[in-house]
């Protein structure tokens, strides 16, 4: 068990914001860029949690599944006072479609960009999409390499959505902060201190590097914008960490019990409406 989990204090919510769950004989989407060959099942994850003292999990619809969400949504179902759901979704979604969504659990939708081009945000009908995104008070979450960001984040920054994104930017091994940081003084982008394997290489060079952005990232954005996730389970990944490993990672880079509880507990209690629910212990 995370030994700062719990904080001294009862019923607080320790929250792994980033995880996914799937099955492998589940349809696939054409196109994708990974099929899995093993399930990631809910009753693992949640004892994971369990296990690392932990209260609630956000799953992330993963790109392989693409915009059929009928499992997430199952999932979210059975277990609506421990999960968030973050959605993929088509542009052309009617609005029936994103109210059930909404009622399972789903507080925003993502986007994905890896090996796909960039889509058109600006124009229809991307930007009535997000138009109704902002009105249900959802967010956009983006997963894109560093270097797309300033191509991205202009569209959904005037619509006045909310963004989270996902893996520290997706810096690379270079390890270009600037592309993110220069939109932390909107005071509308939130990033996921998760995954750093996908950016640095598993040694001491890569665990500083992980560390110096971490830090860079709360110097930019405070521990109000900050979360964790575990990017359980760590697909591609799973032969270079573990969940034990990845919630470990976040002590050594905020080693502060102050700045832990913000990013573990408070920031994403409330970004992800769990205390909105009335379903705090």
């Amino acid at each position: 068990m995370f030994p700062t989990a719990d904080f001294g204090r009862p019923g607080i919510l320790c929250i792994d914001t980033h995880a996914h769950v799937f099955e492998r004989d589940l349809p696939l989407a054409d196109g994708r860029r990974y099929t899995p060959d093993y399930d990631a099942l809910p009753s693992d994850y949640l004892a994971l949690l369990d296990a690392h003292g932990l209260s609630r999990g956000v799953l992330v619809q993963p790109s392989f599944l693409g915009t059929d969400n009928r499992y997430l949504v199952q999932v979210l179902d059975a277990h609506p006072q421990r999960l968030r759901g973050v959605a993929v979704v088509d542009p052309l979604i009617c609005e029936a479609q994103l109210r059930d969504l909404e009622r399972s659990g789903v507080t925003g939708m993502r986007l994905n960009l890896f090996g796909l081009t960039d889509p058109p945000l600006s124009r229809q009908p991307w930007r009535a999409l997000l138009e109704r995104i902002h009105a249900l008070d959802w967010h956009v979450e983006v997963h894109t390499p560093a270097e797309r960001l300033p191509a991205v984040l202009p569209a959904l920054l005037e619509t006045g959505c909310r963004i989270v994104i996902d893996h520290f930017g997706r810096p690379g091994a270079a390890g270009d902060m600037a592309p993110l940081l220069r939109h932390a003084a909107t005071g509308r982008v939130w990033v996921k201190l998760s995954a750093p394997y996908r950016n640095w290489a598993d040694d001491g060079a890569g665990h500083v590097a992980a560390r110096k952005a971490a830090r860079a990232l709360l110097d930019a954005f405070g521990a109000e914008r900050l979360m964790w996730g575990s990017d359980w389970p760590h697909t591609e990944h799973r032969d270079r960490t573990c969940y034990g490993a990845s919630l470990a990672w976040l002590a050594e880079w905020l080693d502060d019990p102050v700045l832990l509880e913000r990013v573990l507990a408070d920031t994403p209690s409330a970004f992800f409406k769990f205390q909105q629910r009335g379903d705090l212990p």
